[in-house]
């Protein structure tokens, strides 16, 4: 099959021209790729559709300039670097595509990877400078797509308790609008609408574990990758109910005058939600303000129960975590994970408060396996809790009938060692990405390290990238083999500068947790 990518039209300078269903759009080139930035994938949210769900975008006439990012979704300043020039704003449905340049005709259509950001379901963009699809798509000759999407209040915080106004998870409803786009427009950019894999990190990834389970996503994407996904953190209607209650509070809002969120300051929207989003992982350890919420519909079920009835989307999967998971909210003192030992206890007891299973006895076992009463064993239990555990009960549930591949990330710089933090949170993004010069003068490599950490990076965007094209994270090009994940052997492949595959590499902590898949619910 012969298929046109994207015409290249010199008017003043050459540039990328495609044609997407609402109307052509211009990019720029950037070294070996083209990039669009801002294509609206749904209408702006302003207004009565604040609390709505995506909207279809307006068409429009003639080529819309397409090389701006558009509005960052409404968020408090966090510890999530944002551009200064960046601006916040309700039009903020919109996405980046990377395409492998010059415009030519190819044999066949390109793979394609969409990202989703991460940022604790409340913060981040897709105009993080960490994100830059570009080394990817040349790489891989894949098309990549950056997907913008609602955070926060306007995403992730559930006021469906309040009114028929309100619709619960709007940031995952955003998501699935940019993956219907993707399938009806990617074949403009040179994308395969028919190889599409999903992947993003933190609560990016959460997403990713969400959407494997909801009826809505089946058919919009065919591979995913989940990197450090907090996968339990999944709110009921009740828990949903009794948050949207203290953010009315908040704002000095009584209940019969709910309707005035609909036209409220944004920046009151916002402020109050920051006070929310500081104060329940302040008071309640292990929990977040804002996450995917078990609707009925988008999600029919807590997701983790889903997988367990073996009713996750038939897709390969690629999950994993970081060795030092919780060094990085150490490090930046932020609240949304507990890291002091009594912060750890608490969660733990909140966790036996609402498990009945789990006993007195039981919870001391944690403690004592971990020694939770240290600062490092505490760091353990928080990492294990919020992210590697969830890892592990995906895969263990999802490779019963689909193709799993499992890795632990292990590699840190000097500099990264030095400061405690190791392979913390995040760490892997630039590998993945292959986007090392996101600062002028990188901190992370001021020891030295950056040799190494480019052999990495090589090796890890090769998986990726194998992975996106043929399902499988294959070793194109020598290195380790990686083989598939089973819950009987938990094969993982180990990543560092030597890569090393290791059957259940932390066994001695998962015999700790035996069969109990625990969440902060």
């Amino acid at each position: 099959m012969n298929t046109r990518i994207f015409d290249a039209r010199s008017e003043r300078d050459d540039v990328p021209v495609a044609r997407t269903a609402n109307g052509e759009v211009s990019g720029s080139f950037a070294g070996g790729a083209a990039v669009w930035r801002g294509i609206p994938y749904a209408d702006s949210t302003a207004g009565p559709h604040r609390f709505r769900l995506p909207q279809p975008v307006q068409p429009w006439t003639g080529v819309r300039e397409c090389v701006r990012f558009g509005d960052v979704a409404p968020q408090t300043p966090g510890f999530v670097p944002v551009d200064a020039n960046l601006r916040l704003g309700e039009n903020c449905l919109w996405l980046n595509v990377w395409a492998p340049a010059p415009a030519a005709a190819t044999d066949e259509p390109r793979p394609v990877m969409v990202w989703l950001h991460g940022g604790a379901y409340c913060l981040g963009t897709a105009a993080q400078a960490i994100y830059d699809g570009r080394r990817l798509a040349e790489a891989g000759q894949v098309i990549v797509v950056g997907v913008n999407y609602r955070v926060g209040a306007l995403g992730f915080l559930d006021l469906s308790s309040l009114g028929e106004e309100f619709i619960p998870n709007l940031g995952l409803h955003d998501q699935i609008a940019a993956l219907a786009w993707v399938r009806d427009n990617i074949a403009a950019f040179g994308g395969d609408p028919g190889n599409v894999t999903v992947f993003g990190e933190s609560s990016g990834a959460g997403c990713v574990t969400a959407l494997l389970t909801s009826p809505l996503s089946a058919g919009l994407f065919h591979r995913a990758i989940a990197q450090s996904p907090p996968a339990t953190a999944v709110f009921g209607p009740e828990r949903a109910a009794v948050v949207a209650k203290r953010y009315l509070e908040l704002l000095e809002l009584p209940p019969d005058r709910v309707t005035e969120l609909l036209t409220m300051p944004l920046e009151r929207i916002v402020t109050a939600a920051g006070t929310l989003f500081d104060e329940v992982p302040t008071r309640e350890p292990g929990r977040l303000a804002a996450a995917p919420v078990v609707d009925g519909n988008l999600l029919p079920a807590y997701p983790s129960e889903r997988f367990q009835q073996g009713r996750s989307h038939r897709v390969p999967l690629l999950i994993g975590t970081n060795k030092d998971e919780a060094s990085l909210f150490r490090l930046l003192r932020s609240p949304i994970m507990p890291v002091t030992p009594d912060a750890v206890n608490v969660m733990l007891r909140s966790v036996a408060a609402e498990y009945p299973g789990l006993s007195h006895e039981r919870v001391a076992e944690f403690a004592a396996a971990y020694a939770a009463d240290t600062p490092r064993g505490a760091l353990l239990m928080s990492t294990d809790a919020a992210f590697r555990m969830p890892a592990q009960w995906v895969a263990d549930a999802h490779s019963t009938h689909s193709p799993t591949w499992m890795y632990r990330f292990d590699h840190a710089t000097p500099m990264l060692k030095a400061a405690r933090v190791g392979a913390g949170h995040a760490t892997e993004l630039p590998y993945v990405f292959g986007n090392f010069g996101s600062f002028d003068y990188d901190p992370t490599f001021w020891l030295g390290g950056r040799k190494a950490a480019q052999e990495v990076s090589g090796r890890v965007m090769r998986r990726w990238l194998a992975f996106a094209e043929y399902g499988v994270p294959a070793a194109i090009d020598g290195s380790k083999h990686w083989p598939p994940y089973s819950a009987a052997t938990r094969t993982t492949l180990v990543m560092d500068s030597v890569d090393r595959v290791v059957d259940d590499p932390d066994r001695d902590r998962n015999t700790v947790w035996g069969d109990d898949v625990v969440g902060f619910y």
